[in-house]
């Protein structure tokens, strides 16, 4: 509820650097034309609320107009229509709600009500449409305060994490389009790929795989190998290491910024305690006699038994999460199965049309597979995870959105990053040596494509990362716009149904009617929103070493994203019922973990996908003139073709090649220990497990620290919080103590009036009304006056 205003909570002073202030001005001055236009959206007054308390009226301003916003109005209406009973029957306990009514068909829906339409000015929705949703718009700031009184706090501050990212995304793009010109600009000067493109190369390579393919020479390989160098070079690794300390950059200055926003949106005091717990929780617990009282609220609630009701049913979650964890990597496997089989299948036909085309069919067919098992996977997760949280009996709403985001977002990890944890670390990491292949089943498994495994998984995740945002903001309008066509004509049906009728043409009715063709949003609808975003910042750290163009892409869908979810919001969705949370919830806790798993996927794929620790080893121990020439023939083993493990092979490759070369570090076939692991690849792997333990102490050393620099709330911030609380509590104890005084007579009264004022009341009229510095606040607050007591009247006392 909003309190009275009380002039000393709105300044605190604070010393700046000048220099600071200085730089400060002129990026102001840069930015100015694309700052929130003051002249549409005029800066909002703070209003510092706290929970309402009848026995504290006199904090309250309960006769202003605005003593409840139009988001806490539909708050409060959704409230109790949510726990409103509709029968006596008192056997049916889940006869509440008008959710359950409206799946009942008693009710077709229930909203509240756009402001206005979006066409007639003078309106907030015209406001927001034309000034925030506009995609004229996407390079200015948001009107947050705005956005938080039209839609609520939730969604306010999904805005505000969203603008906050994007932003934050703007460095990393820079240096990611550094490294790649970079890349480009040294390009021709990268000796192996000059190697392999040189057309007096003459290195027969081993077959790919069994049946269809036969010889090669590795000048083939010419694009593959320049391309590849493009993401695989030197800049690499100082771009995974500049997206790590991002990562932790980004997370503590959003909790610096968080803290400002929730203070100005005053959530700071907001306890998930105080929160009331849900309907459908009291309605599963109507059984259970044994009552508890809340030592927050100080109500009376039901007792959850914890290994009767509580441990069973988080054990029942636990194994199904597991279980359809292992189901969405089994699927994996069996799509990597599913290859390796139609391969060997198409290698008995001799028809060269089936042997041309066959490795394209393989894979787009093992691609659709995969994408119709995302999809089922997808909507199965989302029934069973909503199923699951509701039988774990979690109390209050923000409790139950929390477990529920958890669930659906480890499973969605899994279904779209489980092909991509294999290309990175295990597609071509165990196939064998030509004469002893490993296989799976029967199986070659399969091996990296010409332009090795980091090429690959550049390209798997250039296409699912682009193509996924591009589909999705196609996706994310078509449909919307589906089920709004679709209320449109139940509109058109029910009216000619009762056009005998007489229609109410109230402005009321037809906002009621032009409202109800749009939308309904649902209480879990901006969960997808932040699962895109949050699945986009896993692309963005996780494998940033394998795609440093990744946070360019990041930025420009999410310049636009923000503009499109604003369109969509006032266009095509009724107006959300505003919810108050004090932050992201589980969200920040998803983004802490992956930002700490970027660190060692980045490790990883550096040493072990990419050949930057076997070009290394090779600069320091092989080298004569540091230089990778030669890298390219010490890279290659060399294989006898007499010595295949299949007779019938051999016997439909080319006889007259008698030595191909393979990547890896083995022996030769003239050694005593043929096709047996050499020194170098003993040192290679060291040098590789040595890359990540160093890479990943040096970057969790300076994440610590940089954790350690940046407090979660400002200096400034924190004098003011530490103001406004001393300020409430004093006007409190002032205004309690002068209630246990109890009615005094009229002599008391007149004394009591012309009673000098005590030092104490003055010091409080001192910082109620006076703006003090930081070291003044703390004398008056310790009771050392800052200067002599100046006298007082009557009138000088606050009013409250």
């Amino acid at each position: 509820m909003p309190m009275k205003e009380v002039p000393g909570l709105h300044r605190t002073e604070s010393s700046t650097n000048v220099i600071v202030k200085e730089v400060n001005s002129v990026f102001r001055r840069l930015l100015s034309r694309y700052y929130v236009d003051t002249t549409m959206f005029p800066t909002m007054k703070h209003r510092f609320t706290a929970v309402y308390s009848r026995d504290k009226e006199y904090l309250f301003d309960l006769d202003t107009p605005e003593f409840f916003t139009p988001a806490t109005h539909s708050r409060i209406v959704q409230f109790i229509l949510d726990r409103t009973r509709f029968t006596e029957d008192k056997e049916d306990d889940f006869a509440f709600g008008v959710e359950r009514l409206i799946a009942e068909r008693a009710y077709v829906a229930a909203y509240p009500l756009h402001d206005g339409d979006l066409r007639n000015p003078g309106s907030m929705r015209n406001l927001l449409y034309t000034e925030w949703a506009s995609v004229r718009k996407c390079l200015h700031y948001q009107p947050l305060d705005y956005i938080k009184e039209y839609f609520g706090v939730k969604i306010g501050l999904y805005f505000a994490w969203l603008g906050f990212y994007t932003h934050m995304l703007v460095p990393a793009s820079i240096v990611g389009l550094l490294c790649f010109i970079y890349s480009c600009l040294t390009l021709h000067s990268d000796q192996p790929s000059r190697d392999i493109c040189d057309p007096n190369t003459s290195i027969v390579m081993c077959p790919l795989c069994d049946g269809l393919c036969g010889y090669w020479n590795l000048t083939e390989t010419c694009l593959h190998a320049r391309v590849s160098y493009l993401f695989d070079n030197p800049s690499t690794v100082f771009f995974a290491m500049f997206m790590s300390l991002w990562a932790a950059l980004f997370l503590e200055l959003w909790k610096r910024y968080s803290a400002e926003i929730t203070h100005r949106w005053d959530l700071t005091r907001l306890d998930a305690q105080e929160e009331h717990p849900r309907p459908q929780y009291l309605a599963r617990l109507a059984h259970v006699k044994r009552k508890s009282v809340n030592t927050v609220t100080n109500t009376v609630e039901p007792h959850v038994p914890f290994w009767k009701m509580k441990f069973p049913a988080i054990m029942l979650s636990s194994s199904v999460v597991l279980l359809l964890i292992t189901i969405a990597m089994v699927a994996v496997l069996a799509v990597v199965l599913y290859r390796m089989s139609v391969l060997t299948a198409l290698s008995f036909y001799k028809n060269p049309v089936i042997t041309s085309y066959a490795m394209f069919l393989t894979t787009a067919t093992a691609a659709c597979i995969n994408l119709c098992c995302i999809v089922i996977f997808n909507w199965m997760y989302v029934w069973l995870a909503e199923y699951l949280t509701e039988v774990e009996l979690l109390r209050t709403q923000t409790e139950f959105d929390d477990s529920l985001t958890l669930k659906i977002y480890l499973l969605q990890f899994v279904n779209y990053y489980a092909s991509i944890f294999y290309i990175a670390f295990f597609k071509g990491k165990f196939v064998g040596y030509p004469g002893k292949y490993t296989r799976f089943f029967t199986f070659r498994q399969e091996e990296c494509g010409p332009g090795g495994c980091l090429m690959d998984l550049c390209i798997q995740l250039s296409i699912i990362m682009v193509g996924k945002q591009a589909m999705n903001s196609v996706l994310e309008m078509v449909f919307p716009l589906f089920y709004k066509w679709l209320n449109t004509l139940k509109v058109h049906v029910g009216a000619k149904e009762g056009k005998k009728k007489r229609k109410p043409t109230s402005k009321i009715f037809l906002q009621w009617v032009k409202d109800y063709k749009l939308v309904q949003w649902g209480p879990r609808s901006l969960f997808p929103e932040y699962l895109e975003m949050v699945l986009q910042y896993g692309f963005v750290t996780i494998f940033v070493a394998a795609f440093p163009l990744a946070p360019f892409f990041a930025l420009l869908n999410n310049v636009l994203e923000m503009r499109l979810d604003a369109k969509k919001l006032l266009v095509m969705y009724r107006r959300p019922v505003g919810q108050r949370v004090r932050d992201i919830g589980v969200w920040y806790r998803i983004l802490d973990s992956i930002s700490k798993l970027s660190v060692i996927t980045n490790g990883f794929i550096i040493a072990f996908t990419s050949n930057f620790i076997p070009r290394l080893v090779y600069v320091l121990t092989e080298s004569e003139d540091t230089s990778l020439k030669g890298f390219l023939d010490h890279s290659l083993s060399v294989f006898n073709t007499s010595q295949w493990e299949n007779p019938t092979r051999m016997a439909t490759l080319n006889d007259s090649v008698q030595f191909c070369r393979y990547p890896d570090y083995r022996e030769p076939p003239s050694s005593p220990n043929r096709y047996k692991h050499n020194i170098m690849y003993w040192h290679v792997l060291a040098a590789r497990l040595a890359f990540v333990v160093v890479f990943e102490n040096v970057v969790a050393l300076v994440m610590i620290l940089i954790r350690g620099c940046i407090p979660n709330t400002s200096k400034k911030l924190r004098d003011q919080i530490r103001r406004e609380i001393y300020i409430t509590n004093e006007i409190i104890i002032q205004q309690e103590a002068s209630r246990a005084c109890g009615p005094c007579s009229t002599e008391e009264n007149i004394t009591r009036k012309n009673a000098p004022i005590t030092e104490t009341t003055q010091r409080l009229n001192r910082v109620i009304q006076s703006s003090l510095s930081n070291s003044e606040f703390d004398l008056e607050v310790h009771g050392s006056p800052v200067s002599p007591p100046p006298q007082h009247s009557k009138a000088d006392l606050p009013i409250v």
